[in-house]
């Protein structure tokens, strides 16, 4: 299973959160797929008008695109 994780600045403090996305039932988005979770992330990317970054998870770790 993979995870999609946002990561934010906060602009007051500039710490650094980072979250999980959540699915519609308030639990953590799971994605069966690498490619599909892959293709959320280029499309989150590309859509973000706050310059939050967005990565995927597994196993605690993020995958690096290419």
């Amino acid at each position: 299973m993979y995870n999609i994780i946002k990561t934010m600045k906060d602009p007051q403090t500039g710490k650094t959160m980072r979250v999980l996305l959540l699915d519609g039932l308030s639990s953590i988005l799971e994605v069966k797929e690498l490619s599909q979770a892959m293709n959320m992330v280029v499309i989150f990317n590309q859509n973000t008008d706050s310059g939050w970054k967005y990565e995927v998870r597994s196993g605690g770790k993020i995958i690096k695109t290419n």
